[in-house]
């Protein structure tokens, strides 16, 4: 870190600004987390959340924060934002005037996001009303969830989730540009920390019970710093192709000749193959704990985490949207067009159709190792609460989304101090100049 460490940071004006903004939009997030819904009764919702954990609901509810668990204003989360912006990404590969859009630079860029936008209130409208319908039809241990239903109640639900969902929204942008970090992934990343504290406490009790040893406790922890420090190393990987541009003379100066290189990360897609998958793996549980209905739920009880036959479609799932979702965010044929554009040449690769032929052969070899290195740490959860009977949820997508986020973060926060020290170095030396 420039500058002597996190330490300065409050010695910036600017990034101390940028922090403490996003530092106090993120506690606005929490304490929104915990605004009930009206009309809903609380107990029964936790008893009913406390027996379908294991299904799509769960993992709504870890992208919430645990908001969905107690159906407050912002029970929906950011979920429908992300589902937007990802049907919008897969447009532009289908839709040519989207396509045209993402070309046009910062302009075509608001048109899509105002798009997203209209795209997320939509979504919110029919998530919100789909749950209110289905709270007045369940029941759980703890007696109605909705004393009172009726279309008052309906409306009242869809007009609550799609306003929290629209401000989280505006809170996710108004983070992104004023202040530090990807505010979307800054809010789904609070939401996962702030359910650590009641894990450890959990585990915890539960070795003062004799459940769990202490030796088994210490070494998952060493297993999960080295698996965090697997993540850091993956995530900042890189396979550099280099790069030549070619040598030009206009008038009586000579342009280009230097040697650079095209970065691409080995996980190029990053946590959406998994989330995607996770949300296609749990989809039938959750139908089938809905329907009531025999055959349905022993087939549910096939694709249970930790029986085996779970993990096999989970992995071709993530397999299958890491090529995908490569392939649509990552285009060789664009990449190779601005090279030859500019002047730019793969050496001993002939500019064009080869340079884009041999730039999507490197990103296949390397999004296979992409691939199995998100299924490894998605696997292992389940095997660690199979083996070890780990009562809090380990690893997996969450993982990959907090060491993500921290990634980015500091990396921003670092592009800020440099910036900060190469004005002032800048303004020394005119200072010198003008002496």
């Amino acid at each position: 870190m420039v500058g002597g460490g996190f330490q300065n940071i409050f010695k910036i004006p600017e990034l101390k600004r940028r922090v403490l903004i996003t530092a106090g939009l993120l506690a606005v997030y929490r304490i929104g987390v915990h605004i009930p819904t009206p009309g809903v009764d609380g107990n029964a919702l936790a008893a009913f959340f406390a027996a379908h954990q294991d299904t799509i609901l769960g993992l709504f509810d870890m992208f919430s924060g645990g908001a969905l668990e107690r159906l407050s204003v912002f029970a929906l989360g950011i979920m429908p934002y992300i589902s937007a912006s990802i049907i919008l990404q897969l447009l532009t590969v289908v839709i040519p005037h989207l396509e045209r859009l993402s070309k046009e630079g910062d302009a075509g860029r608001k048109k899509i996001t105002q798009y997203t936008r209209y795209g997320t209130v939509l979504l919110s409208i029919i998530q919100g009303f789909g749950i209110a319908v289905g709270l007045e039809q369940m029941a759980s241990s703890a007696g109605e969830i909705v004393p009172v239903g009726g279309w008052s109640f309906r409306i009242m639900t869809v007009i609550t989730l799609t306003a929290g969902t629209a401000f989280i929204m505006w809170l996710g942008e108004t983070i992104t540009e004023r202040g530090i970090g990807n505010g979307i992934s800054l809010i789904i990343f609070a939401g996962i920390v702030a359910r650590g504290p009641a894990a450890v406490s959990k585990t915890i009790t539960l070795i003062g019970a004799g459940t769990l040893g202490v030796f088994t406790v210490a070494g998952l922890a060493i297993f999960m710093v080295a698996v965090i420090g697997l993540i850091i190393f993956v995530e900042t990987a890189q396979r550099r192709i280099p790069v030549q541009y070619a040598k030009r003379v206009v008038g009586r100066r000579q342009y280009g000749g230097q040697k650079t290189h095209l970065p691409l990360k080995i996980n190029q897609s990053g946590v959406i193959p998994p989330i995607f998958a996770s949300s296609l793996m749990m989809f039938p549980a959750t139908i089938a704990q809905f329907s009531g209905i025999e055959a349905l739920n022993k087939f549910a009880e096939w694709l249970t985490p930790g029986t085996g036959i779970w993990e096999i479609p989970y992995v071709a799932f993530i397999f299958f949207f890491c090529y995908f979702y490569t392939a649509v965010t990552f285009n060789p044929v664009d990449v190779a067009d601005n090279l030859k554009k500019y002047g730019g040449y793969i050496p001993g690769v002939r500019p064009g159709k080869r340079t884009a032929d041999y730039i999507d052969k490197v990103l296949t070899r390397i999004t296979l190792g992409g691939a199995i290195y998100v299924s490894a740490v998605c696997v292992m959860p389940t095997a660690l609460m199979v083996m070890f009977k780990v009562p809090f949820y380990f690893g997996g997508t969450a993982l990959l989304i907090v060491v993500g986020v921290a990634l980015d973060t500091i990396a921003q926060m670092e592009s800020h101090m440099i910036t900060r020290h190469y004005e002032g170095f800048l303004k020394k030396g005119g200072k010198t100049r003008g002496r």
